[in-house]
């Protein structure tokens, strides 16, 4: 049996002094150093050659099962939270699961028919003369809004393809994400830890966002990775102030100027950056001139580089070793003939600079005229008073539908009049098709489990 390459106990070994490195959880922290030589299951040898679904509660502990059973689980599944019972079933049977991981009342996993392994608090010593004999499978689903998710199996080689080694004698690093790390978006920045031999902040679904800011401050978080909508909620938080980092980074969702702007002046001097990545593609560019959209030379340029782009009817298409392998459990392919993977995300070309319009999927059909909700959500978000917005389709009997938006603005103080200000801006930057007919300022705007604006068409 071939023996992996890579694995993140072997990352955790070349990271070289790790002592003071940890995972902070929202309840309790674990010493890196220490992750690597022990273990939380009776007999870990056992899992050998397993299909394992990792359905831990907490992402603190689903951290410490990665570190163990990699190179040692044949697959590993991250189990996001929020999933029903009949997605679950349908991902145990794709991924030919044969053993459930978990840390809480382990009642509701029995019903699948895999045996259920329990994972206390890491307590027996000496874990680190464990070989690794598996090059280990890493599935993660990914996050539509709809229907069942797709299981997207990876390497690891490919999932630390973006990521640099560690740098000698840098300063401390503490990563924090927003993101939930069994999704790809949050998985990324627990590599970027784990590669770098840095401290990491784990977020919690239930923790209200002024708590985990100041939670984020108190273990001197300095570089952040969110998607923008997770942006636009800190940037209305009184807490924002409580955080200094040097690096802000944005991805998941098109990241406008307006945004990219107030970021910048929230944390000045930090560093402001937006990068592309998506759980089939893979980590694919990193923009750090602060501007929105990417440069064309990303793509005349990648030739023979380590990521190939191209743009085929108006779609991001990428090829690299970071993508991932194929999906389970279908006969759809991830890749076209020549590798590349077609993101269905939208751009256009606008000087020197690539720009993203939104989702082929995500189109409202006005008459037959098509629109981007992201594109009239750009024009929104450029209003001063205008914290966030979303673009949604409206029902009509004559043009099958129409457009309409909801705002959250600023602060209470300047709602008055801002739906008429809002109309008047549309017209003045869009075609008629794509002003909203009906505009309406709300208090908040719901994001899914993702971190993404929950949209209701797309």
């Amino acid at each position: 049996m071939r023996r992996p390459e890579v694995t993140l106990r072997g990352f955790l070994a070349q990271a070289g002094d790790i002592s003071a490195s940890m995972l902070h959880g929202a309840s309790g922290s674990v010493l890196l150093e220490r992750a690597a030589r022990c273990t939380g299951f009776e007999n870990r040898e056992g899992l050998n050659g397993r299909s394992v679904l990792i359905a831990t509660e907490d992402q603190l502990t689903t951290s410490l099962v990665l570190i163990e059973l990699d190179g040692i689980a044949r697959r590993m599944v991250l189990c996001p939270p929020g999933l029903d019972e009949e997605h679950l079933a349908g991902i145990v049977r794709q991924a030919e699961v044969d053993t459930i991981v978990c840390d809480a009342d382990q009642s509701s996993f029995r019903n699948f028919g895999p045996p259920v392994i329990p994972y206390s608090a890491p307590s027996l010593p000496d874990a680190s003369d464990s070989k690794a004999v598996h090059e280990t499978e890493w599935v993660l689903t990914t996050s539509g809004t709809t229907g069942a998710p797709k299981l997207v199996a990876h390497s690891l080689r490919g999932l630390v393809g973006a990521i640099g080694p560690a740098k000698p004698h840098a300063q401390p690093t503490v990563w924090a994400t927003f993101y939930d790390i069994r999704r790809y978006g949050g998985l990324q920045i627990f590599l970027r830890a784990i590669v770098g031999g840095a401290s990491m902040i784990f977020s919690h679904a239930d923790e209200p966002l002024d708590q985990h800011l100041r939670r984020l401050a108190r273990c001197g978080v300095t570089h952040i990775s969110g998607t923008p909508s997770h942006w636009r909620r800190v940037l209305m938080s009184p807490e924002r102030s409580l955080i200094t980092p040097d690096y802000v980074r944005l991805s998941g969702e098109i990241a406008d100027q307006p945004l990219l702007d107030a970021l910048k002046k929230a944390f000045a001097p930090a560093s402001v950056s937006h990068a592309y990545a998506s759980t089939e593609a893979g980590v694919t560019f990193n923009v750090v001139d602060g501007l929105e959209g990417f440069p064309v030379s990303f793509v005349s340029q990648s030739d023979g580089s380590a990521v190939e782009m191209k743009i085929v009817e108006g779609s991001l298409r990428i090829r690299s070793d970071r993508t991932a392998r194929a999906y389970l459990g279908t006969a759809e392919q991830l890749h076209d003939g020549d590798g590349f993977v077609d993101t269905s995300d939208m751009v256009e070309r606008r000087g020197d600079r690539f720009y993203f319009v939104g989702r082929r999927g995500g189109i409202i059909n006005v008459g037959g005229l098509k629109v981007h909700p992201e594109e009239v959500e750009s024009v929104i978000n450029k209003h001063p008073a205008v914290r966030m917005s979303r673009v949604s389709a409206r029902k009509n009997p004559i043009t099958g539908a129409l457009v309409q938006a909801e705002i959250v603005a600023n602060d209470r103080a300047a709602e008055g009049g801002l739906a008429n200000e809002i109309s008047a801006l549309c017209r003045a930057n869009l075609p008629r098709h794509k002003v909203p007919s009906r505009i309406m300022v709300v208090d908040q705007l719901a994001v899914t489990s993702g971190g993404k604006l929950a949209r209701t068409n797309g």
